[in-house]
């Protein structure tokens, strides 16, 4: 399914981005910006991953099988709310990868996988993202 993005920020050295879906856009800003320590653990996670710093307790791989590849998961508060904002990488045509953040998952409750868990992963790998914006 294809899809546009646009990218929100960019690594001092310009070979990563982070970018959010653009059907998704408002609602994700407006959970990244809903309050001081969203607004904190979000600008945590990019610096990061625009570093290239891994940190699987905040960022880290989705892919649960064979048809979710590139899938990541940005983790918010676990062991409490824990969110989750299920994202794609993917590299630009200049080499670029770009983390975009597609789908948000309120509250996962149980430290497998569920089925509402495993469907959102398997909707981002179906993304194609052929438009990517800023």
């Amino acid at each position: 399914m294809e899809r546009s993005a646009v990218i929100i920020l960019k690594s001092k050295d310009g070979k990563r981005s982070i970018a959010v879906d653009q059907e998704s856009a408002d609602e994700l800003l407006n959970f990244f910006q809903q309050d001081d320590r969203y607004k904190k653990k979000f600008n945590h996670i990019c610096q990061l991953i625009l570093e290239g710093h891994r940190n699987t307790e905040l960022y880290d791989s989705e892919e649960i099988d064979g048809k979710s590849r590139g899938e990541t998961a940005m983790k918010f508060f676990k062991g409490q709310e824990n969110a989750r904002v299920y994202c794609k990488e993917v590299s630009s045509e200049f080499g670029i990868l770009v983390v975009v953040c597609a789908v948000m998952h309120l509250r996962k409750k149980s430290q497998k996988l569920t089925h509402m868990e495993k469907n959102i992963i398997h909707k981002v790998a179906d993304y194609e993202y052929t438009k990517i914006e800023g």
